[in-house]
């Protein structure tokens, strides 16, 4: 290999265990020494929660290395991982599942649990049954007859926003709010327990090993109790089609319908939120684009395609289940292997001049949805809430720009996201 990345190779050291709990990160024997890096998605430069912190951009630097390397610690677990760069060698491997599983059990594991989320921790044939099964409910024709409803929701937020003052906690008070409140009209959920679920959604995702694990148990409880209640009470809502819905001529179990309940919280809260607060970070920060969406708003929805492009926040992640090889990195079987969208769509062999935001871009095929068939099936309901998000914002509050005196946090993760977000328009 003639390059590396940024950072001093880790030494292999001693600890039996390829985990840093204990602070003692191992590289496997197989992992050749020049493959390593000390690059992780949570704690290198641009990565943790600095002022103006752009997580995309720094990892866009690793394209100045090479295609596949070995970070140590790369997951929020904190196990070592494959760092897929390019996008054609991810399109690889998320397009192989017999080669690449995605049977993790992220969720289950934190409650001290082994199950996978449905669909997005099953495999060919097991996942396409349950895709096929839920494919209708997030299908375009669906997302249309919901855009009513999303964008009644998405002005009953901003409108008190605007009367209240002259700035907002963007996440606090709107894209977290938002996008579970639109999950909550899905399931048929009163309103009533939007900021209780706002809270558990974070902290599902955003928060330190104990906060996610109660986290966990309080959304799977809730989701528990809920089915329970639709079996004697059924109603025109997706739990009440889940719990009476069958695959293969049975009905669903009491844990596929968990596990399926539970994927779609998760699914239909943080990435939108996080994707509507990267979008308002970069139209406050760049006055010009703001400006141009304004005077121009049929051009937001093409905007919302290079914004998702530019601001990617989620790393697919895959359990190599042989040996294999990729770009010259040798994968054993058991090796976790990482994608991030963020990557693939700042690869200037799929994208001229990538980093810069040009919402007159041309080429469209971006990966902020991931590739495969574990393709995010929710991505119509996700750019339409997105899309409405910014038009409302847009068409309901003045020109906007990063509060005097404010320290909005971007930084990495499994999730990237965007915290202390406080825009002004006095």
């Amino acid at each position: 290999m003639q390059k590396t990345v940024t950072g001093e190779p880790v030494s292999s050291g001693g600890c039996p265990v390829m985990h840093v709990a204990a602070g003692c990160p191992v590289i496997p024997e197989h992992v050749p020494k020049d493959m390593v890096s000390e690059f992780s998605f949570y704690s290198s430069p641009g990565m943790t929660p600095t002022p103006f912190g752009d997580p995309q951009m720094a990892t866009s630097r690793l394209h100045e290395g090479p295609p596949v390397f070995y970070s140590a610690v790369s997951t929020r677990e904190g196990y070592g991982a494959w760092i897929v760069v390019r996008a054609e060698d991810q399109r690889r491997v998320l397009q192989d599942p017999e080669t690449f599983s995605s049977y993790r059990r992220i969720f289950s594991d934190a409650i001290g649990e082994a199950w996978p989320l449905i669909p997005l921790e099953l495999d060919p044939p097991q996942h396409g049954t349950f895709r096929s099964l839920l494919n209708p409910l997030l299908s375009p024709r669906r997302v249309i007859a919901m855009e009513p409803a999303v964008r009644a929701r998405a002005v009953e937020l901003i409108e008190p926003i605007r009367a209240r003052g002259t700035s907002c906690n963007v996440m606090e008070e709107f894209a977290f709010p938002f996008a579970v409140s639109i999950f909550l009209q899905f399931l048929g959920i009163s309103p009533e327990r939007l900021w209780e679920f706002v809270g558990w959604g974070h902290d599902m995702f955003h928060g330190k090993p104990p906060q996610r694990a109660v986290a966990n148990r309080n959304v799977m409880g809730f989701l528990e109790g809920l089915a329970e209640q639709r079996r004697r009470e059924p109603t025109d809502d997706f739990m009440s089609f889940l719990v009476s819905a069958q695959v293969e001529g049975r009905t669903l179990t009491v844990q596929e319908v968990r596990a399926i309940s539970i994927l779609l919280f998760g699914a239909g809260l943080d990435t939108v939120a996080v994707a509507l607060g990267f979008d308002l970070y970069h139209l406050a920060r760049n006055p010009e684009d703001q400006r141009n969406l304004r005077e121009n708003p049929s051009r937001i929805l093409r905007a919302s395609e290079e914004l998702l492009r530019a601001y990617s926040t989620v790393t697919p992640i895959r359990v190599a289940t042989r040996d294999v090889e990729l770009q010259g990195a040798p994968i054993r079987s058991g090796d976790l292997v990482c994608c991030p969208t963020m990557l693939a769509n700042r690869d200037p062999e799929e994208f001229a001049d990538p980093d810069r935001i040009d919402f007159d871009r041309q080429e469209s095929r971006h990966a902020a949805f991931a590739y495969g068939p574990h393709r995010c099936m929710g991505s119509h309901l996700a750019r339409r809430e997105i899309v409405i998000g910014l038009e409302e914002c847009l068409a309901r509050l003045p020109t906007f720009r990063i509060k005097e005196g404010s320290v909005p946090m971007a930084f990495g993760g499994f999730v990237f996201g965007v915290e202390n977000l406080i825009i002004d328009w006095s």
